[in-house]
């Protein structure tokens, strides 16, 4: 069983997630990233959990093909129950395997289990890649739903057309079937002419609403949703459409005890450096969601996982700099010209903070500092911005790009991919946030989640900050597993 919030296996690595909720527990298929240069191909593997908070790894899933099967990588695809049986539908890609004086394809894949058994048993009768005017190699992520009980089942793949603009390419395919073996071709299900590819889509409702979820890496590496009507849209943009930033991908998500989970993963970084670049894979991450009055979804810390971190950690608030006042509730600080600062001592490398910020009209920016140096000069921000109604991830020292004092990228206003939209919180914002090793995930008001990682400081306490205002801080804890 995982100790960490963010699971992820010995020597390999989470890729997209297949979530699936079956006997009152969510079952996580995911692309095992051995990260291997070989390139031996990829398999399912399995987290199994009941409350997002421990994750039991149970091997693997749904094993790979030869080096002369189609499906030597067993990528992306969606899990089903009917009648007691178990589909799995899944992409299968080899560049080796492909018919003569053509290239090669992805393929849609179907795999069956009966209740009680472990192996998935694979049907390569049932097996078809894209039809015609679609590019062979871009033809994956089958997602298999069924609007209504007595309606036929519906598969959605993801495809490119053959000719157009490069980057406009990407569409959703519709297919249909009344056996899950045999499917016919629907037509286009959603073409918004935006994208390079639409990665990993689902349909569910949800509230009485229909939601389009996808991932997508033109305009952003992001996870977005559409709202709508139907199984089959109209769509339309909700008013924060993205399920986290640039460090939260390929997000589904499942049903589990009347709540809706999202489960992608959080990248890592080349070299493990604070500057490296976003890698594919990482470790696995989950978001409850909910919906609110207007259909935009909110996104909160599953509730399994703020209960686990059951042991308060007693703190010393040490003001730093700036003017600080200790009240009933917390600490209040002014720093109508300035900042202000305080900070705890060193804590340990996992743990949950709480709290609540309550911020003055006009006040600029406030927030609080992540393994933070013991001046409070140093350490990874979390800073809410009230006049821009966005939560922004920052650091300092920001990256030095010389030996002078003002060699650094101050012209940054902060980490690029690591802006969140907020709603008008009239001052006031909950703020949860889980540290956990290299990773860090912040929740604000249940309704926005902020992902990403932290490796250059390994150490150090969290401060709070004000600038340009004012602001009191109230309910301020921090517990341990």
């Amino acid at each position: 069983m995982s100790k960490r919030v963010f699971a992820k296996p010995v020597d390999a690595w989470v890729g997209d997630v297949i979530p699936f909720a079956h006997q009152d527990r969510a079952e996580l298929y995911y692309l095992h990233d051995l990260r291997d240069p070989a390139r031996p191909g990829m398999a399912w593997h399995l987290y199994e959990t009941s409350d997002f908070a421990t994750f039991t790894y149970a091997g693997e899933a749904m094993p790979q093909g030869g080096a002369d099967s189609p499906d030597l990588n067993v990528y992306t695809g969606s899990v089903v129950e009917a009648d007691g049986v178990l589909h799995a539908f899944y992409t299968g890609f080899n560049a080796e395997f492909h018919e003569t004086g053509c290239s090669a394809r992805q393929l849609v894949m179907h795999a069956t289990r009966d209740a009680g058994r472990s192996q998935w048993v694979k049907h390569a009768e049932h097996t078809f890649g894209s039809p015609a005017g679609y590019e062979p190699l871009d033809f994956r992520d089958p997602y298999v739903y069924r609007p209504e009980p007595a309606d036929p089942w519906h598969m959605l793949v993801i495809a490119r057309r053959a000719e157009g603009a490069d980057r406009r390419r990407g569409v959703i395919l519709d297919y249909a079937s009344d056996d899950l073996a045999q499917w016919s071709f629907q037509g286009e299900f959603w073409a918004p002419n935006r994208y390079v590819a639409i990665e990993c889509p689902e349909v569910f409702r949800f509230d009485d609403r229909w939601y389009l979820v996808y991932s997508e890496f033109s305009d952003s590496f992001a996870t977005r949703y559409r709202v709508g009507p139907t199984a089959h849209g109209p769509w339309s943009v909700p008013e924060l459409d993205t399920v986290d930033g640039r460090a939260f991908y390929a997000a589904k998500s499942l049903e589990l005890r009347g709540k809706r989970y999202f489960a992608g993963w959080i990248p890592t970084k080349s070299g493990e450096t604070d500057d490296g670049a976003w890698e594919w894979a990482g470790s696995l991450a989950v978001h409850e969601a909910r919906a609110l009055p207007d259909g935009t979804l909110a996104f909160r810390m599953p509730s399994g996982v703020t209960t686990s971190f059951s042991t308060p950690l007693s703190t010393d608030w040490r003001p730093i700099v700036g003017h600080w006042d200790e009240t009933t509730a917390g600490w209040a600080a002014s720093a109508p010209d300035d900042v202000a600062a305080s900070a705890t001592g060193v804590l340990p490398d996992q743990y949950l903070l709480e709290l609540t910020v309550h911020t003055a009209p006009g006040t600029v920016e406030c927030g609080v500092i992540l393994r933070a140096s013991a001046d409070a000069s140093e350490g990874y921000l979390l800073r809410i911005e009230p006049r821009r109604n966005r939560l922004v991830f920052d650091r300092w020292p920001r990256q030095r790009t010389g030996p002078a004092q003002w060699q650094i990228s101050g012209d940054v206003p902060f980490l690029p991919e690591l802006e969140r939209p907020l709603r008008p919180a009239k001052g006031r914002y909950d703020l949860r946030v889980v540290v956990d090793g290299t990773i860090c995930v912040a929740y604000i008001n249940d309704e926005v989640a902020l992902s990403t990682r932290i490796y250059d400081r390994r150490t150090g306490g969290v401060g709070l900050f004000v600038g340009d205002g004012a602001a009191e801080f109230t309910r301020l804890s921090i517990a341990t597993r």
